[in-house]
């Protein structure tokens, strides 16, 4: 009988914390802004945030250590955005399967794709690491806050034009330190290929592993970094380590992380760009 009394008290104990890791227990940012808005991945919080400034509250679906390929909402996240006035997408996969569920909870809840406008290539859907493409999503995101908020369209205005003229200097800047380096028509081999467009736009070849690669293929692979003086394979947190290091292994060569979803996201991409810069060949 004691064993008995003890397994039914500690019954809804497990519950709970079951529940707990199954992801139903969630705590968004508070809804508390005169924009209170959703974006999918950490670096759209950068963008929403330098033109939407105090306005704006931001809730990120894929948070810090989060993978979205395979993310899948909590229940208690998806209900947060019922408090939620705008959500803006960025194109990528996933959110297609996040889409139906939004839309049951949060039936009002204004849908903005900011990829919308932005030149892609192949269906490439990194369009947040090419300082360049980032200005039409600014403007876009802009747009959208003035028409929801049209009583600080002042101020939406002059976050955005700051934040272009910022974008324009970064750009200016890698322009630079690609120069600097001599690293235009230079490679550089990554393991998940999410800087396309950033090695179009700084005149970078970006060569990647194909996903489940043979060993036939890391074996050509190996001979180009070989042929073009590679020493360093890149690779992306919470993806695929193995393969890139072992590719590493056959060239004698290091592993080093580039992360695409860095919040920081001015700073990831300056770092980026001197990585890629000093080892690209």
């Amino acid at each position: 009988m004691k064993t008995k009394w003890y397994a039914l008290t500690l019954l809804p104990i497990l519950l709970i914390l079951l529940a707990a890791c199954g992801g139903e227990k969630y705590e968004a940012p508070p809804a508390d802004a005169e924009i209170n808005v959703a974006v999918s991945i950490l670096p759209q919080q950068y963008f929403v945030k330098k033109v939407g400034g105090e306005h704006v509250s931001v809730l990120v679906m894929a948070g810090p250590g989060v993978n979205p390929l395979t993310y899948e909402p909590p229940k208690g996240q998806i209900r947060a955005l019922k408090d939620r006035d705008i959500y803006f997408l960025m194109g990528i996969p996933p959110e297609t399967a996040w889409l139906t569920e939004v839309q049951e909870a949060a039936p009002d809840i204004q849908i903005v794709d900011i990829s919308q406008g932005v030149p892609k290539t192949d269906d490439d859907p990194h369009i947040w690491l090419s300082p360049r493409l980032v200005k039409t999503q600014a403007e876009t995101i802009a747009q959208a806050l003035i028409a929801a908020d049209p009583a600080h369209e002042a101020d939406y205005q002059a976050n955005l034009d700051a934040f272009l003229t910022e974008l324009d200097r970064l750009d200016e800047d890698i322009q630079r330190v690609m120069a600097q380096n001599d690293a235009t028509g230079k490679t550089f081999i990554v393991a998940h290929p999410a800087w396309g467009y950033f090695a179009a736009d700084y005149g970078l070849e970006m060569v990647s592993i194909p996903e489940n690669a043979t060993d036939a293929q890391l074996q050509d692979l190996a001979s180009l970094a070989t042929s073009k003086g590679v020493e360093t394979i890149f690779y992306q947190r919470g993806f695929d380590e193995k393969t890139p290091a072992k590719l590493a292994d056959m060239i004698g060569g290091r592993v080093v992380p580039l992360e695409p979803l860095n919040p920081s996201w001015e700073a990831n991409l300056r770092s980026v760009a001197l990585m890629l810069a000093k080892s690209a060949r």
